[in-house]
């Protein structure tokens, strides 16, 4: 079975044709629908070039080579286009796929082939494990740059045990990897001292994420930076 996608293939058009017509702005139809105006901008592109067909549910995700990868990146560095044109015109469903790309190249970081394997995303059953292989398996994931995908083929686990694992890691260290199945307390249960821990380590999670999302952008500005110094220096030397 594929995604079920959250807006229906109808809608994503309704959505699109109101604004190609005239009828709404952007601010307005992420208003009435509870949706970015980013996101309703790369329906519209995707629309305009693919048609309606661009928001049929896939079956699983798509693979990319490294060569695909590769040119890209190298499209991208020459100034074809933003990362966001780049994923319309290729195809990518989200932009900061391309991002991505961008980012390890110019890290010196290996683009690899990347193969979904859609088995490891749909295993049905979900092995029993005990709790130090739920940490040794965390612990993998995390020095491998969280590569659910990769862990779960290992451990022949499934990539939803793992994506969840590593987030109750996260947010409740080795101690939320044990199995507490009807034994969680109540918030009413909780003492004013545990109260004050979960939510010391809720803001903590959430400083991290805003960290690490301050880091990506730092580092999408200095890529731009310079694509534009290579691009005025091409320019100067084009003159001579």
């Amino acid at each position: 079975m594929g995604r079920k996608p959250k807006i229906s293939v109808e809608e994503k058009v309704f959505i699109c044709e109101q604004y190609l017509n005239g009828i709404k702005s952007l601010g307005r139809l992420a208003k009435d629908n509870g949706i970015n105006t980013e996101t309703i901008r790369r329906w519209i592109n995707q629309y305009r070039e693919y048609g309606s067909n661009v928001f049929q549910p896939k079956a699983h995700n798509r693979k990319y080579t490294k060569e695909f990868k590769q040119e890209i990146v190298e499209a991208y560095l020459r100034g074809e286009g933003t990362p966001e044109y780049l994923a319309v015109k290729y195809d990518i469903p989200a932009y900061s796929t391309v991002y991505s790309w961008i980012i390890k190249y110019n890290n010196l970081e290996v683009l690899k082939d990347y193969d979904p394997k859609p088995e490891v995303y749909m295993k049905e059953h979900s092995r029993k494990t005990t709790y130090e292989e739920r940490i040794e398996i965390v612990k993998y994931c995390l020095a491998h740059n969280k590569n659910y995908k990769e862990t779960a083929e290992i451990f022949d686990v499934s990539y939803v045990q793992v994506y969840q694992w590593i987030k109750k890691y996260s947010d409740s260290g080795e101690e939320g990897l044990a199995d507490k199945r009807g034994k969680r307390k109540e918030a009413e249960q909780l003492s004013e001292t545990e109260i004050l821990q979960r939510k010391v380590k809720i803001l903590e999670r959430q400083l991290k994420e805003k960290e690490m999302e301050n880091e990506l952008l730092k580092k999408v500005k200095e890529i731009e930076r310079r694509r534009y110094c290579q691009k005025r220096k091409t320019k100067r030397n084009t003159w001579l």
